[in-house]
């Protein structure tokens, strides 16, 4: 049986439960429409299936706090907009492309639910000043109303997710983050044996601390204990990217070494490999004074000590990383925990993404004002929700391709209910066995990812489609003129999605290789103390943005990806340079602050044929303070440490 028709004839007891939490809460906000006598009262039952998920931080942070801000602003933004343009339908058309095109690129330029509330604020605007146009008196009428009916349906699916079955964020966080840490120690692993398909690792661990750090912003809105979590959970990022930096560190430390030497230090290598590979690695404070003791061996050369003592900093960090994993799982916040993840800013995508969704709205604005079709204004209406809600995905087409199948769905089931069932029926418990039956199977799509999209869509135009706005009832006119409009609005902006795109794998990757320099330069004079997981996140993000463009490159362009390891690398040295130069003596210091500004004076210029030498001196100049630490007793290492890190490296990777 195909996994699609699973979520509906054998659901499992999550998506059952989420179902009857998802009717009960549109249920009741229906209810309190209907009783409050508010105007239309749909709006509420579509906005509580609108909010509806799984679980119930999600919900608080998308209804309660994202939705409802959104709603507010698009509230207030209609009103002005209908204020200054009343008069003038051209001007507040394009008044409205444009605060469109700004939301939409305001929420693609954001990783987080917050992006929500742009989105809102984008198309509420549409939802309460369209049907505006030519009675503007109506306006402020208008968005009263369509406020109070959206507030209700949020208030009502949010009762209905915190008191029925609750299914908390944390939980859930928990063990993504053990997930995470396990992905971590083994990346970490394959990057110390050097193995050829470390670079899968690597993405993976990368999008598993993307991912967790997403749902860390829903479990702040669970109470105390997930705020203690989510802040651990900050902790765990900072170390699990520290923990990929020190692997790598040591990696490339060990290919520096000779044949002889490298042979002399694979045992260690080995060691340490057994050790991790443990589901719960113990001892490895033990094996971090071993290897301190081994690294006094006289007979070993400085580089050999430095890959020891590399490697007990790596042990370190994985102990750090164990602590910060229990924390998580426990609900206790260190601390001493740093800021979020940062993530890279595409503007320029935004612009792109936000001109669409203007140019998709103007083309059909202009086919209404040609027509006069009054229809045409659900076909904005759905294609401002679409371009919007889906402008940054990458499978947006596909998406919106869903969704149109979703409104196919919906059309023969809405018509026998709307048209056939509903005018013979009377009151609410009888509503409700009437719309419930074929809302229950569209939530229970709603629960799985594959149909998610499908079944929201269904759910949504079903419930247009049988509860139409006051003064229109129960006619064939109404749904034959409606229906044609969705299918508009939502293919017009399916195909604007295929027209309108960015694949271009060489421009991507010259903007993300220039963005990753400009970061580097900005890391040599960023706060230490904020700078990895500013600079770790940031990388993550442009790494996975670089292996999606990487099947599409041709071979000429396919070293981006190369660049961008580089990149992280030359990061990961420069960070580990600066925390070992962190006590410098004066004399130290002064050559370390000399050697960051030359740095970040070639990282503005940009690698070009003639720059190999351009840090030579810059170098040779934080040598010459350091060659007495070559010679300090291992009782020092961590000092001796800095001084021996490659800083000829860094000038390599130039």
């Amino acid at each position: 049986m195909r996994d699609s028709l699973l979520a509906f004839l054998a659901p499992s007891s999550q998506a059952v439960q989420f179902a009857i939490k998802t009717l009960l809460g549109g249920g009741l906000a229906l209810w309190c429409a209907l009783r409050f006598g508010l105007e239309q009262p749909q709006w509420a039952l579509m906005t509580a299936f609108i909010v509806a998920q799984p679980l119930s931080g999600m919900v608080v942070q998308k209804g309660l706090a994202a939705r409802l801000l959104g709603t507010l602003v698009g509230t207030f933004m209609a009103v002005v907009m209908m204020g200054l343009f009343a008069q003038a339908p051209l001007l507040f058309i394009l008044a409205f492309a444009l605060w469109l095109a700004l939301c939409t690129a305001s929420s693609t330029m954001l990783r987080s639910a917050w992006s929500y509330s742009f989105v809102l604020a984008g198309y509420t605007v549409a939802i309460i000043a369209l049907p505006a146009i030519g009675k503007p008196h109506v306006v402020f009428d208008e968005a009263i109303a369509r406020c109070t009916e959206i507030c209700l349906g949020i208030i009502c699916a949010t009762l209905s997710s915190a008191l029925l079955w609750p299914q908390r964020v944390e939980r859930q966080l928990a063990q993504q983050a053990r997930n995470a840490w396990q992905a971590g120690v083994a990346a970490s692993r394959q990057a110390l044996a050097g193995e050829a398909d470390s670079r899968q690792g690597l993405l993976e661990v990368l999008a598993r601390i993307v991912a967790v750090d997403a749902q860390r912003e829903h479990a702040w809105f669970e109470g105390a204990r997930g705020r203690q979590r989510a802040v651990a959970l900050r902790v765990l990022s900072r170390d699990l990217l520290g923990m990929l930096r020190l692997a790598r560190g040591v990696a490339r430390q060990w290919r520096q070494l000779s044949g002889v030497e490298a042979q002399a230090v694979a045992p260690w290598l080995q060691v340490v490999d057994e050790r991790l590979q443990q589901e719960q690695p113990a001892g490895l404070l033990e094996l971090v004074e071993q290897l301190r003791q081994a690294a006094q061996d006289d007979e070993l050369s400085s580089g050999q000590q430095l890959c020891l003592e590399r490697l007990m900093v790596l042990l370190l960090r994985v102990e750090e990383a164990g602590h910060a994993l229990r924390s998580v799982e426990e609900g206790r916040a260190p601390a001493d925990a740093p800021r979020a993840l940062s993530w890279h800013y595409d503007w320029q995508t935004a612009l792109v993404y936000g001109s669409r969704s203007a140019l998709t709205f103007l083309v059909l604005a202009a086919f209404w004002l040609a027509t006069g079709w009054t229809h045409a204004t659900g076909a904005l209406l759905l294609a401002c929700v679409v371009c919007s809600l889906f402008a940054r995905l990458e499978a947006a087409p596909q998406i919106g391709m869903m969704f149109l199948r979703g409104i196919f769905y919906a059309l023969p089931v809405a018509f026998f209910v709307g048209q056939i069932l509903m005018p013979q029926i009377d009151g609410f418990v009888m509503l409700c066995m009437v719309l419930g039956v074929p809302l229950f199977f569209g939530v229970l799509g709603m629960a799985k990812p594959a149909t998610a999209a499908t079944s929201t869509s269904f759910c949504l135009h079903f419930i247009v489609l049988c509860l139409p706005a006051p003064g229109v009832g129960y006619n064939v006119e109404f749904f034959l003129n409606e229906a044609p409009g969705m299918l508009m609005g939502v293919g017009c902006a399916v195909m604007a999605f295929k027209l309108v795109v960015l694949r271009n794998p060489v421009w991507h990757g010259r903007r993300l290789m220039q963005a990753i320099l400009t970061d580097l330069g900005r890391l040599t004079r960023r706060d230490l103390g904020r700078a990895e997981n500013w600079f770790g996140g940031r990388m993550a993000d442009r790494l996975l943005q670089l292996a999606r463009h990487y099947p599409a490159r041709p071979d000429q362009t396919r070293s981006r990806w190369d660049d961008g390891v580089a990149g992280l690398d030359l990061g990961d040295e420069l960070l580990h340079l600066r925390k070992c130069l962190a006590n410098a003596d004066a004399g130290l210091a002064r050559s370390q602050q000399r050697f960051l500004v030359r740095l970040d004076d070639a990282l503005e210029r940009g690698p070009a044929p003639g720059r190999e030498d351009d840090l030579n001196a810059a170098v040779a100049e934080l040598q010459g303070p350091c060659a007495p630490a070559r010679r300090a007793s291992t009782s020092a290492w961590p000092r001796r440490l800095c001084c021996n890190c490659r800083t000829a490296g860094v000038t390599g990777a130039n």
